[in-house]
């Protein structure tokens, strides 16, 4: 809700606490781990983080492949986040493959 509503300073800390949470809660390596790392990636894209968003997206993307295989829909989900945050970067050929 924070971030849809442009409050992006009120949601990053709700964000990080879900992400702690599940890594406390679930183990490192859980895909609602991703999930969460996949979250705050996006809330940096949407503010224009992009040097902060790319290494969550990638870790995101790379624990979904290990975790649940390379033909799985949240492992198409990452590709696609990770292209449209090089896309609004201008790296059109590194976004065009995933």
């Amino acid at each position: 809700l924070y971030e849809s509503q442009g409050r992006y300073d009120e949601a990053e800390p709700l964000y990080r606490q879900a992400l702690e949470m599940r890594k406390r809660l679930l183990g490192e390596q859980h895909p609602s781990v991703a999930s969460s790392l996949n979250n705050l990636a996006l809330l940096y894209q949407s503010q224009g983080r992009y040097e902060e968003a790319e290494p969550l997206y990638r870790q995101a993307l790379q624990m979904y492949k290990r975790l649940l295989g390379e033909q799985h829909p949240d492992v198409a989900t990452s590709l696609n986040n990770l292209a449209l945050l090089y896309k609004d970067q201008g790296r059109y050929e590194e976004a065009e493959p995933l």
